[in-house]
């Protein structure tokens, strides 16, 4: 029984072990910034590359430009 009780002890530790790692973590962080990155540019590729969503964007876009060099 002790053995089985020391196997047991054992295995809840390394258990534990890897529960409080954190190895690691950071660069599951930065792979999920990257790939938000990257959809998000692949959205506004695709806004811009044509389209009926694109040319509204652009339109905005240059509806706010023209106010801002109008001066409001």
């Amino acid at each position: 029984m002790k053995f089985m009780n020391g196997i047991y002890a054992k295995t809840l530790n390394k258990f534990a072990e890897f529960k409080r790692d954190e190895r690691g973590s950071q660069t599951l962080e930065w792979i999920g910034i990257a790939a938000v990155i990257v959809i998000l540019v692949g959205v506004v590729s695709k806004a811009f590359s044509g389209g009926e969503f694109g040319q509204t964007l652009v339109k905005k876009f240059e509806e706010l430009i023209e106010d801002i060099g109008s001066g409001g």
